[in-house]
């Protein structure tokens, strides 16, 4: 069976982490001076790398597979979980200075689990370390939360997680353009884990590993490019009957109605910064390909006039309210009537 390119891909090292460097340099400082405290939550939302930087802290104080202990809160979610815990903390460690608890996803502890786990946290023996880590800080009792460090995961910047992308596909064997690795990066939305998945998918139905804009469209559910560009020529041209139509024929032929607004956006958003900032015009043309960033020089002009921030903010207000719609395309039909006019 082929490994999950997220684990393939997991950093061991401090080094290896992208974009926790606020994180990292005080995990790094902290045992540099040998000032490793008994607790640690790592917050943050999915896919952000709170359990690989517990695994990595855990090598980094000396801590060996046998004394690392993996809890998933999720599914072991009872007091007799943590009393076993709790027998083994009062044990020393087989070979290491330190024996490491993981309890991952603890927000999904019992009131009663949480409870048992405080006594442990309040006298922790000095042989054992808690990481704790979740995507809910505000489920997690106070109690718990004052007796740890407590780090904040960022979620990647889409630069980041765009040269991940870029160099995982490389050591993948893979080519993978640029307007690619975005529309990958995009589908991810501020997950490492999420943005590894899409690309196995991709790299999976891949013959020859040579991946186009449109193959990548067509395995993550987004409209080809043509299809967005001619939905940003009807924008500029007022032609609300003409987008929707546009719109409906992208999700008919298999795109999520989210992921086409998501695709209008980041190019709308493109054609107003080509307009007030053409200095971005560089940082732009490592998003877009040739072809697109030549549609969007273009509508930033005069032809494109229609195109304006008051549609942008409209089209975010679609794209936010798709979610809770009955239908998911209403929220970006009445969108366009609003800023476009419906007649």
């Amino acid at each position: 069976m082929e490994t999950a390119l997220y684990r393939k891909y997991r950093p061991h090292t401090f080094k290896e982490v992208r974009g926790q460097d606020h994180i990292v340099s005080v995990l790094e400082a902290a045992i540099t001076n040998g000032k490793i405290a008994h607790a640690y939550l790592f917050c943050g939302s999915r896919g952000t790398g709170k359990t690989s930087m517990a695994r990595i802290l855990a090598r980094a104080v000396g801590t060996t597979e046998k004394d690392l202990y993996e809890m998933d809160a999720a599914s072991q979610t009872g007091v007799d979980d943590i009393r076993a815990l709790q027998e083994g903390v009062a044990t020393l460690p087989f070979d290491s200075k330190y024996k490491v608890y993981v309890i991952d996803e603890v927000h999904m502890l019992s009131k009663s689990a949480f409870n048992a786990l405080l006594k442990t946290l309040e006298e922790p023996p000095s042989h054992v370390i808690f990481m704790l880590a979740t995507t809910e800080t505000d489920k997690v009792p106070e109690t718990v939360v004052s007796r740890c460090q407590v780090f904040e995961f960022k979620k990647p910047s889409h630069d980041i997680l765009k040269k991940m992308i870029l160099d995982v596909a490389k050591k993948e064997g893979a080519t993978l353009a640029p307007s690619s690795a975005e529309l990958v990066a995009l589908m991810a939305e501020g997950s490492y884990r999420d943005a590894l998945g899409t690309l196995q998918k991709v790299l999976t139905v891949s013959g020859d590993k040579k991946l186009s804009e449109d193959e990548v469209a067509k395995v993550v559910g987004a409209p080809t490019h043509s299809l967005v560009n001619g939905f940003l020529e009807a924008l500029a041209g007022k032609e609300t009957g003409k987008a929707i139509a546009l719109a409906h024929r992208g999700v008919e032929g298999g795109a999520d109605p989210r992921v086409f607004t998501m695709l209008v956006l980041q190019k709308v958003r493109g054609v107003l910064l080509m307009r007030v900032a053409p200095e971005m015009k560089e940082a732009l043309a490592e998003q877009f390909s040739e072809e697109d960033l030549s549609i969007l020089t273009e509508l930033g002009g005069k032809r494109g006039v229609a195109i304006n921030s008051a549609l942008l903010s409209e089209l975010i207000g679609a794209y936010i309210d798709m979610n809770r719609a009955p239908i998911p395309l209403i929220p970006l039909e009445l969108a366009l009537m609003r800023a476009l006019g419906d007649k």
